[in-house]
């Protein structure tokens, strides 16, 4: 054999040796392999921040290559940050299908909302934020006199969901109060309240400003007048009560309210449809 035939044939055996050798680690690679095309990893974590406790998970889906059976990642892990207390918040829901624990709603089912404790109140999570809001509507409200025909009545209202609204015949004496515990919202973030109302046309007696009010829970309080004579007919308007931000830890009730019976005026036309708590942007 020639020096160049000796040569070719030292080639030759180093070529086929690593062959074997890569064999080999592809053999390794398959063998913990699902039988499958694509395997999926989940990792949940548990985090801290300002004291809530949020989930985080981390989904990263590796797809196994079919012509050379080495896994290979196809796309980068992807973490969805679920909004504060949700399941225990959920726990309220009316659909049955959302107070399952195994259930988790997507983005877009928490932000259109989820009616909680018979139509009383509405929660869902704000887009940009990703911060808990709240509607109380009418019926979770402490309205004077609303169970009495004579000075109120409830229709329902299909404008967002159908919910009973209160709508007031005719009273001198008007007095509305809520109370929240602001341990369901998101931790350290700056919120408003403001009720959700109506004016009718015609809408009579409104000459005397209403008194507003908001009561934290350290027991300070934010008050001023607001003028529902002015304000546009036949559309729902939101009245302004106050602004707090909500504390890391320790949090507790606020309570307001809109009311008037110095004035003497019976008034007429206003249309209650709830109470909102959201974030300031």
């Amino acid at each position: 054999m020639g020096a160049s035939q000796s040569q070719a044939y030292e080639d030759n055996r180093g070529f086929h040796a690593q062959n074997r050798r890569g064999d080999s680690r592809v053999a390794e690679s398959i063998a913990g392999a699902r039988p499958s095309n694509v395997r999926t990893t989940r990792a949940d974590q548990k985090t801290k921040e300002a004291g809530e406790s949020s989930e985080v998970r981390a989904i990263s889906v590796v797809e196994i290559d079919p012509t050379s059976r080495v896994p290979v990642v196809q796309g980068k892990k992807e973490e969805i940050k679920l909004p504060f207390n949700q399941d225990a918040i959920l726990k309220k829901a009316d659909s049955e299908d959302y107070r399952r624990p195994q259930v988790k709603l997507s983005a877009a089912q928490l932000q259109a909302g989820v009616l909680l404790s018979g139509k009383r109140k509405k929660y869902w999570v704000d887009q940009k934020s990703n911060k808990n809001c709240y509607m109380l509507f009418a019926k979770d409200l402490a309205i004077t006199w609303a169970e009495d025909k004579r000075y109120w009545k409830w229709r329902e209202d299909t404008s967002d969901v159908t919910i009973p609204v209160a709508v007031l015949m005719n009273v001198c004496w008007l007095e509305v109060h809520g109370k929240f515990n602001t341990a369901k919202l998101s931790p350290e973030t700056l919120y408003k309240v403001a009720f959700v109302v109506m004016l009718e046309d015609p809408a009579c007696g409104w000459e005397v400003p209403v008194n507003i009010k908001l009561t934290l829970p350290n027991g300070s309080k934010q008050e001023h007048k607001e003028d529902l004579i002015a304000k546009p007919r036949g559309q729902w308007i939101e009245i302004p009560v106050g602004e707090f931000k909500t504390p890391p830890t320790n949090a507790g009730k606020i309570e307001f309210s809109m009311y008037e019976y110095e004035g003497g005026n019976w008034k007429t036309g206003l249309v209650i449809k709830g109470a909102i708590i959201q974030p300031k942007n």
